[in-house]
């Protein structure tokens, strides 16, 4: 039997919560200073739903997807900062993006995931263009001490941006895109600001990189670095994570007073980065590609996330279907609604796994990437389909979701009894449990909490056009006209200068467009199946 892989230190939820401590961050929220981020009652949602990332990666029926071996350390480290080696890390980490976001809505601590897999493709493609190995050797001397110290990260992507139609060196305020303002001997100096950064004021350091592709004159904004989250000259600037002001007592919210997510404005006045910590910084012709890889990760990532999410609402509409006195297999018009949920969730799931499964090696750091068509399908399914899914739990729980008095009234000795007798539905449910589920579908579909999830399910990881444009740039048109060519016996040779055949691809039913011959692919565990939401428990022998 082999022996265990040696771990790097895992943290506990409660671990991540002190270590948060640690850290001094410039934070405002709702027009105040905030004391002490841990503390903040404001972040509390946000905490808890990165916190459970952290404990179920030390629990025995989760451990086999939410942690991997890290092949450069030989460490078991947490799956969500993970750098991905085979078709079955991809679907291992699909899994666990589903498992965490299905308890949370949305566990954000993912994208540290796919920040880190893209800055270490970049990092060997820029030493294969020069013949160095300098950025691998900085960027795996920063993923080790991330991995080792369990740390989160915040992406700061998405600049302020300015005028949209000017590109960042002609923005009237520079300071609307992050940029190099001075290089020296120790390091650069950056300033600027990026408008949405996930989970800003709750994490240990922040991940700055560009936002879109950059051109020679926009140099100075072609910068990749890590710098942590109290670094003097950032100030943070968020909002809530879901609705930890709302009344606590008789239990409204349900679930956004537990998990939520914040997002903040980075504002970075000359924050000094050492050398140790720049990935990259001016080198330009890079940014492509480094955006184009975060985007392809995080596309397949967000597909597990918003699998979750509609497991909750699943799972919410049919116990508001038999709280009302239906049963979905009987009622043909409940259980049409149903399917159509389910084949949703299930649909751009499917597109995850495809991604996952004809993923390739990328060819100057071998890690490996998802499918990008699968990927951005996926993505764009579920970035328009999420109102569908909301318009489904609203049409199988009735009007009450929106309609029913406060949570106050069920324990007002004037009304609460009687509401409880004339607002039960089915015999065998009672009255509170009937009126948890509706309220519980309100904060998920219909408030404050369902506004955000649309909102992010469509914008977050780029637009539907942005989707649209890197499904027809990967997709083999070309492959498809040159078929219909040779059925139709035009005899036309494939010229790689005619534009509307250049994409091509081969195969994938075989060795040449998926997998390298005799690559394991997953091995079952039973014992780990019936924990999983979507029932595969599909686990890679080499890094589970």
């Amino acid at each position: 039997m082999n022996a265990p892989a040696p771990a790097a230190t895992l943290m506990s939820g409660d671990d991540f919560r002190e270590s948060l401590r640690r850290y001094k961050p410039r934070v405002f929220l709702d027009g105040q200073q905030v004391v002490s981020v841990a503390d903040e009652r404001g972040f509390g949602p946000g905490i808890n739903a990165i916190a459970l990332t952290y404990d179920y990666a030390l629990k025995a029926q989760y451990a086999p997807i939410m942690t991997a071996v890290q092949q450069s350390s030989g460490k078991l480290v947490n799956r969500l900062s993970h750098i991905n080696t085979s078709s079955g890390d991809l679907l291992n980490k699909l899994e666990a993006v589903r498992l965490v976001c299905q308890e949370t809505g949305c566990a954000q601590r993912y994208l540290t995931h796919d920040a880190l897999n893209a800055i270490g493709q970049v990092s060997s493609r820029i030493d294969d263009a020069r013949g160095t190995t300098e950025n691998t050797a900085r960027f795996l001397n920063y993923l080790h001490r991330i991995q080792d110290q369990d740390l989160t990260l915040g992406i700061a992507m998405t600049d302020a941006k300015g005028d949209r139609s000017r590109r960042p060196h002609e923005q009237a305020n520079v300071d609307s895109y992050v940029h190099v303002v001075e290089r020296n001997a120790k390091g650069i100096v950056i300033s600027g600001t990026k408008a949405i950064v996930t989970g800003a004021p709750y994490v240990h350091e922040l991940l700055v990189m560009p936002c879109r592709n950059m051109g020679k004159e926009d140099a100075d904004f072609a910068v990749c670095c890590a710098v942590p989250l109290d670094a003097p000259g950032i100030t943070i600037i968020a909002r809530p994570a879901g609705r930890p002001g709302e009344k606590v007592e008789h239990g409204a919210p349900l679930f956004s007073r537990k998990y939520g997510q914040s997002t903040g404005v980075v504002m970075f006045d000359k924050v000094f980065v050492p050398w140790d910590s720049v990935f990259y910084a001016g080198e330009w012709e890079h940014s492509g590609h480094l955006t184009y890889s975060y985007a392809t990760h995080h596309r397949h990532s967000c597909i597990g996330a918003r699998a979750g999410f509609g497991d909750l609402l699943i799972g919410a509409g049919a116990l508001m279907c038999e709280a009302n006195g239906f049963d979905p297999a009987k009622e043909t018009h409940l259980r049409e609604q149903m399917v159509e949920l389910i084949t949703i969730t299930e649909s751009f799931f499917a597109c995850g796994v495809a991604a996952s499964v004809y993923g390739k090696v990328d060819e100057h750091s071998k890690t490996f990437m998802p499918d990008p068509v699968f990927s951005n399908i996926g993505k764009l399914l579920l970035a328009t389909k999420i109102y569908d899914m909301h318009r489904i739990a609203h049409y199988v729980s009735g009007g009450l979701i929106v309609t029913l008095p406060g949570p106050d009234e069920d324990h007002n000795p004037e009304t609460g009894a009687k509401l409880s007798e004339v607002l039960r539905a089915n015999p065998d449910v009672p009255y509170e449990q009937r009126i948890e589920t509706a309220r519980f579908i309100e904060d998920l579909s219909a408030g404050y909490q369902g506004g955000w999830y649309s909102v992010i399910s469509l914008h977050g990881g780029g637009s539907p056009a942005a989707m649209k444009q890197e499904i027809y740039r990967n997709y083999p048109v070309g492959s498809k006209v040159e078929l219909v060519e040779r059925i139709l016996e035009r005899g036309v040779a494939h010229d790689p200068d005619r534009a509307i055949t250049k994409n091509r691809q081969p195969g994938k039913c075989c060795d040449t467009g998926c997998t390298t011959p005799g690559q394991p692919v997953m091995v079952d565990l039973p014992a780990v199946v019936a924990t999983l939401p979507s029932q595969r428990g599909a686990i890679n022998s080499p890094s589970a």
